[in-house]
Formats: C-alpha cells, sequence, structure tokens
C-alpha cells in the first residue's frame, strides 16, 4: 500500500481529498501545517507528498525543498489557488512532479497520484538497471547485453518485490554486491538501508558483534552500546558476503535471527524485534561445505529460498567489449586522460581471455591498460596471459618418471600454482586482496603461498 502525506490547512478540503484518495487504495496521514507536515514526515517514510501551496509555518515551495534534500525520490504534487500558477510552475522547474489548480475535481487528482508513482517506480528501475545509483559503488552500472545476463535480470525484477531471502552463487568478481543492491532498489524497501558485510574479512568474535550489536561492558574495549548491522538495516536490506566463511557457531546464531526476527546484542539480555530482508552471496558449494561439515544444513535451507547463480564472464562473450568500453571511459575520466580505443587485435584477445577473475579481472585489466597505452590500447597493454594444455605437456616431460607419479604430480602443482600467483598478483600490482579474490583463496592462504614460492 502507498503511503501518501497531505499537507493542507483546510479541514473541509483535506477531507473531501482523504475521502476520494482512500477510496483507491491508498494510506492518507493528514497534517494541517507546513511544520507538522515536516514533523511528519521525518517520521516514518512516504511514497509521494500532496501539498498546498500557502501554508502556515512553511510554504509549499519550502516544503518541495526540504523533501528534495533528504528523499529526492519522492514525488511532490502542489495544489494552488488560480493566482499563484506562475510559482507553481517554478516550483515543477525546481523539482516538483506537478501542481494543480483549485477548485479541481478529485479524479483529476488521483490521475496525478497514480502518474507520480508510476513515474517513480520507473525512475528507480532506470536508475538501477542504465544509470548510476550509488556513491558507494565504484561501477555502479549493470553492464551488457547477453541473453544470460538478461534472463538473470528479469529474475533480479520478479523477486525483488518480496521479503524473499535471496541466495546470490557464482564465482568470485561477477558482480554480486551490485545484484544485490539491484535487488534492494528494485524493492518496497528502497528508502530504506542497504547495509552490506564481508563474513570472511572480519574475524569470528568481532563478527558477531557487527552483526548483533554489544552491550556497553560486554567484553574488553566494549566502552559503549553498539547497534549491530542488523539493527542498522531494519525496515531494508542486509547483504551478508561470503556466508560460506562464516564461522560454525555463528552459524548458529544467524539461524536463530533468521527464523525468529529478532537478536540480543553481545552481553545483553533484551531481545530486539526487526524486520530486515537478507541477500546472501558466497562463491563456495555449499553444499559441499555442508558435506565437510562445515556449514549447517539447515542453515543453508533458510538461505536458499530463492537462488540465483550469477553467470561467469566467459559464459556471457558478448558483455566484455562493453564492459571493457564503460571502464576505458570510466578510468580516461578518473585519470584525466583523453579518450582511448581499443585496436581490433586487443579485442580480439580480450575475447579470447578465460577471464578467471571475472569482471573484478576485467576491470584491473582496464586500467593498466589505460595507464600504460597512448590513444589506442594494444594487446601488449592488457597484460593478459593463460596457461596452455600445450604448456602443461611440455611441463610434465621436465619431471622423470623415477620419482613416482605422486613425486611428479606435487611437482607440477606447486610449479603452476607458483606460476598462476605470479600472474595474477602482477595482474593486479602486487596487490594481494585483490588476487586472493581472483584465485578463490583466502589472504592469509596467499600470503603463506607468496612466502613460500618466493614471489615477495
Amino acid at each position: 500500500m502507498f503511503s501518501i502525506l497531505l499537507v493542507e490547512d483546510k479541514e473541509s478540503m483535506a477531507r473531501m481529498i482523504m475521502t476520494a484518495v482512500r477510496s483507491e487504495g491508498y494510506e492518507v496521514v493528514w497534517a494541517s501545517n507546513g511544520k507538522e507536515g515536516m514533523t511528519r514526515f521525518k517520521e516514518r517514510r512516504f511514497d509521494l507528498v500532496v501539498s498546498d501551496l500557502k501554508l502556515p509555518f512553511y510554504s509549499g515551495l519550502e516544503i518541495l525543498s526540504k523533501v528534495k534534500e533528504t528523499h529526492p525520490m519522492v514525488p511532490v504534487i502542489l495544489m494552488t489557488a488560480f493566482g499563484s500558477v506562475e510559482t507553481a510552475v517554478k516550483a515543477v522547474k525546481e523539482g516538483a512532479f506537478d501542481f494543480i489548480t483549485k477548485p479541481f475535481e478529485p479524479d483529476h487528482l488521483l490521475l496525478l497520484i497514480k502518474k507520480a508513482l508510476e513515474n517513480q517506480k520507473l525512475l528507480t528501475e532506470n536508475m538501477i538497471l542504465k544509470e548510476e545509483y550509488s556513491e558507494n559503488l565504484q561501477f555502479p552500472k549493470i553492464i551488457g547485453k547477453s541473453q544470460k545476463l538478461m534472463e538473470m535480470l528479469e529474475i533480479v525484477k520478479k523477486v525483488s518485490q518480496n521479503k524473499t531471502t535471496v541466495l546470490l552463487g557464482g564465482e568470485s568478481g561477477t558482480g554480486k554486491e551490485l545484484i544485490a543492491r539491484a535487488l534492494h532498489l528494485l524493492s518496497p524497501r528502497k528508502e530504506d538501508p542497504f547495509i552490506a558485510i564481508n563474513c570472511a574479512a572480519i574475524p569470528r568474535d568481532l563478527l558477531e558483534s557487527e552483526l548483533f550489536g554489544h552491550e556497553r561492558g560486554s567484553f574488553t574495549g566494549a566502552t559503549e552500546k553498539k547497534l549491530g548491522k542488523f539493527e542498522l538495516a531494519d525496515r531494508g536490506t542486509l547483504f551478508l558476503d561470503e556466508i560460506g566463511d562464516m564461522d560454525l557457531g555463528l552459524q548458529g546464531k544467524l539461524l536463530r535471527v533468521l527464523e525468529e526476527h529478532a537478536l540480543t546484542r553481545v552481553g545483553g539480555v533484551n531481545r530486539v524485534i526487526i524486520d530486515v530482508r537478507v541477500i546472501a552471496a558466497t562463491n563456495k558449494d555449499l553444499k559441499g561445505e555442508i558435506a565437510r561439515k562445515t556449514f549447517r544444513e539447515d542453515l543453508y535451507f533458510r538461505l536458499n529460498v530463492f537462488p540465483i547463480v550469477i553467470p561467469p564472464l566467459r559464459e556471457r562473450k558478448e558483455d566484455i567489449l562493453p564492459l571493457a568500453e564503460y571502464f576505458i571511459d570510466y578510468y580516461c575520466k578518473e585519470m584525466k586522460k583523453g579518450p582511448k580505443v581499443l585496436s581490433t587485435e586487443a579485442k580480439n584477445k580480450m575475447s579470447e581471455h578465460p577471464w578467471l577473475g571475472n569482471i573484478r579481472e576485467l576491470q584491473n585489466c582496464i586500467e593498466r591498460a589505460v595507464i600504460l597505452s597512448d590513444h589506442q590500447i594494444l594487446p601488449h597493454h592488457l597484460g593478459l596471459s593463460s596457461l596452455e594444455v600445450n604448456g602443461l605437456v611440455e611441463l610434465a616431460q621436465e619431471f622423470p618418471p623415477d620419482g613416482g607419479l605422486m613425486e611428479a604430480s606435487s611437482k607440477a602443482g606447486k610449479l603452476v600454482e607458483s606460476q598462476m600467483i605470479k600472474k595474477v598478483l602482477e595482474q593486479t600490482d602486487g596487490n594481494k586482496t585483490k588476487a586472493a579474490e581472483i584465485l578463490k583463496v583466502s589472504f592469509k592462504t596467499l600470503h603463506l603461498k607468496v612466502k613460500e614460492y618466493g614471489l615477495e
């Protein structure tokens, strides 16, 4: 149900409008002056504001300005007397959806309300799928034209309207957080918080506090009460990235919160009721983790209500060049460089590359190419390389059979492993965090391997 804030100082007019609007199934909250209207607007979320132009305390123009300052996507319709039409036209130029001149037929206002709400929905979808919708994401556009991507986006649109828990699967670097944000911003919760947390990046003890919060004095260093991510995301969406890396003990506590829709802060005794939509993501095979007793089966079924698997970049090759061109344009603007183009050879090289790190690897590749190239990006600017089957056959011939198959396999594996780590570190300019994500290992594992193979 859409909620509408009506700000009108004449009671008879307000009652006439409320009767008409409620008959269409909308919820209406009435405020009799501008000050009361802004107080009510701050208390809760509204989908639309209908306000008279001339009001006590705050005028309709001031209400428009204050609404757009904090909630720019909320449409505002202004009501005005005939003599104030010029002012109303000015208001439309400043962001009002439209204005209506008194006296008017209720059906006319209802038509404007319907159009405003439909326009708001279209703007939101356009913002997510075509335009930059978040300053927190470096590359917020969903770029591509492949059939697999289009089919996935249709699924995202459909499930976004519900509170259904979604489990995003797929390889590292495919853009799981981007899809999670799209699910949130296409949903009825779009005006409420979207909170993301990486379960693999925070130690177990700290992660519990980050998720559920803690009371003052609950542990050493807890000098004040802290709200967790679940409370901060109340009425909104919580994105649990890398859920497969969560500690088993903490998985049990998470399961209970998901089942009861309530939590208890670390060191606390009171239950806190929450209303949070959960989206989880992993690049691990959770069924395999269940078999290895590292992931709870009951939590898996609680999270896997609606699974969406994001296809890897190599399975949607039509998206490689559009993504590359987008990243080229972005980095050229960021680095204040002139426009650059991909040579035919570079395009062919990119189309043939397996992109084990997916979009993240492509992003790093283009950033490097923009730095190194002049006007045209050539194959050697990309820094792409891959291990080929023929190379592995030649590698096997270097090991004599007298050491045995197990020893040969061990030596070959280590050699291939060291070479792969070296190449990925070159691609990421030595950034171990990015390299670990591409290689699908923890930062600690990569650090140990780098020391073992002398790749510092």
